[in-house]
């Protein structure tokens, strides 16, 4: 079975809240700024707002968003909020996690 992904149309006005949950500036927490910043970049059209919690300087806004692995990235807007746990590399996955592509399965030929 092979996963077919496809691109969702956005409608232009939709502006992307996102936060993204790290402990200090460990490598995977900066491999995911990194790569979030390169995402919303090419797929975003600028209307989208990063904000990053260090969760070693505030732990205590983990509890807010029910953060309990990092780093996590949290979309508040558009609803409904959705969670991305992990450094972002997998860029396929983060677009359908961020409901900007739909996934669509189809049967492949064995």
């Amino acid at each position: 079975m092979k996963r077919k992904v496809q691109s969702r149309p956005r409608r232009k006005s939709q502006f992307f809240e996102l936060r993204l949950y790290v402990a200090g500036q460990t490598p995977k927490s900066l491999t995911a700024l990194n790569n979030l910043k390169k995402i919303c970049k090419e797929h975003m059209d600028d209307q989208y707002r990063i904000e990053i919690i260090d969760l070693l300087a505030n732990p205590q806004l983990a509890r807010g968003d029910q953060i309990l692995a990092i780093p996590t990235l949290v979309r508040n807007l558009p609803t409904p909020i959705r969670k991305i746990i992990g450094d972002l590399s997998n860029t396929e996955r983060v677009l359908v996690g961020l409901d900007l592509r739909t996934p669509d399965t189809v049967a492949g030929a064995l």
